[in-house]
């Protein structure tokens, strides 16, 4: 029997005012809930995405954010970061720059998104019964892939964010 799972409700500050269930969260009660997001950067500035799977009750089959995943209730955003980069591409012993946080709608859903980044020269394992594929892009393929339906609309955007972002700048135009 699987367990019911809990999120914390915030405000767009991140202040936690209640819990609900997952599937009240994304069944378009636009509860405001946090996740995590972490970019994967290697050394020859390519980005690591993942293909979500077909059985994603969001956005199955498209590519997106390297790691993403939702924040248990009572869980700190660096412990749900750390948590999900290892359950879903068995990354750990990282320190990740922060981004960016953000409010971000989808038609069924309400999240509250804290954004990092890593460079990652080590192996990565895709955890294929969360993810379908996985693997790292360069820039341009992506800038030119971008409005064909093949990523998430959460990803499109945060992917405009992201390369405006001066630490990214920085990174990829030394």
């Amino acid at each position: 029997m699987q367990q019911t799972e809990w999120f914390p409700i915030v405000t767009e500050t991140g202040e936690r005012i209640g819990k609900a269930t997952r599937k009240k969260c994304h069944s378009g009660s636009f509860l405001l809930h946090p996740v995590v997001h972490l970019h994967v950067f290697n050394a020859k500035k390519q980005l690591f995405l993942q293909q979500r799977a077909a059985n994603k009750d969001i956005q199955p089959n498209k590519w997106d954010t390297a790691v993403g995943g939702h924040v248990d209730d009572g869980e700190s955003i660096q412990i749900a970061l750390v948590r999900e980069a290892y359950e879903e591409l068995k990354i750990k012993d990282f320190s990740a720059n922060f981004l960016f946080q953000y409010p971000f709608r989808s038609q069924v859903e309400h999240e509250l998104v804290h954004s990092f980044w890593v460079q990652y020269d080590f192996p990565i394992q895709a955890n294929l019964e969360e993810i379908q594929d996985a693997r790292f892009w360069e820039i341009d393929e992506i800038k030119n892939s971008l409005g064909k339906q093949l990523f998430t609309p959460n990803f499109e955007d945060e992917f405009t964010k992201l390369l405006s972002h001066p630490d990214i700048i920085q990174f990829l135009h030394p």
